[in-house]
């Protein structure tokens, strides 16, 4: 339940793909290539502020997690049990299509209602993953612009769009640097009301308006 939401938001500012880099490598000297290439999903996810987050969304919504294990399981039980009954009626000498028939619907009703169940016991892990990328993806913007700077690069390059990488040429980590110097921290319990930018989007175009614009992310705390 981690990858959420960022590609719209940074695409705005980057045009960049989502393929997951390796940011591991060293970041080139001032004086470097004028061409350099980034990732603004594996950026986001190397962050400081993102990992925090992740840690102590475990221990924040701790309730949530368990009931979705347990209901999960529970689930798992009872589905379980209605396909063995269908098995065992299904290879039965005679058996009734009709009576069949009836228990797949049975099975179908099940598989759907336990997804919208457990849907909606993790909604606000979800939201809480996507209010954390959505601070993060509105410093994106910040972050980018000064790591080009910094390293005198004049043109970023979508990293999936590069075919040998290298090292020297890799933006990644000054880009999650400068990120976690503008972000050090996400809150990560959304306002009251609020929604990820998909759900706001969605609803507009249902309701025939213009998209909704971006939240202004709450400012991190200094925890």
């Amino acid at each position: 339940m981690t990858k959420l939401l960022t590609s719209a938001a940074l695409g705005a500012a980057l045009a960049l793909g989502a393929a997951t880099p390796v940011l591991a490598a060293p970041a080139a000297a001032a004086a470097g290539p004028e061409i350099a290439y980034a990732n603004p999903d594996g950026v986001i996810q190397a962050s400081n502020a993102f990992r925090v987050a992740n840690q102590q969304r475990q221990t924040t919504y701790k309730a949530q997690y368990d009931a979705f294990e347990k209901r999960r399981g529970e689930l798992e039980a009872q589905m379980q049990g209605l396909q063995q009954a269908f098995e065992k009626a299904r290879t039965a000498p005679g058996a009734n299509q009709a009576a069949l028939q009836q228990q797949a619907q049975q099975i179908q009703a099940l598989q759907q209602s336990a997804q919208a169940e457990l849907q909606q016991i993790t909604q606000p892990i979800v939201y809480s993953q996507a209010y954390v990328q959505e601070q993060l993806a509105e410093k994106m913007p910040a972050a980018v612009n000064a790591a080009m700077t910094k390293r005198g690069v004049k043109l970023l390059l979508s990293q999936e769009s590069v075919i040998l990488e290298s090292p020297s040429y890799n933006l990644n980590p000054a880009i999650v640097a400068e990120l976690n110097a503008l972000i050090p921290n996400a809150q990560i319990v959304p306002p009251a009301g609020w929604e990820p930018r998909q759900v706001r989007e969605a609803r507009a175009q249902q309701q025939g308006a213009a998209p909704a614009a971006p939240s202004t992310a709450a400012q991190p705390s200094g925890r």
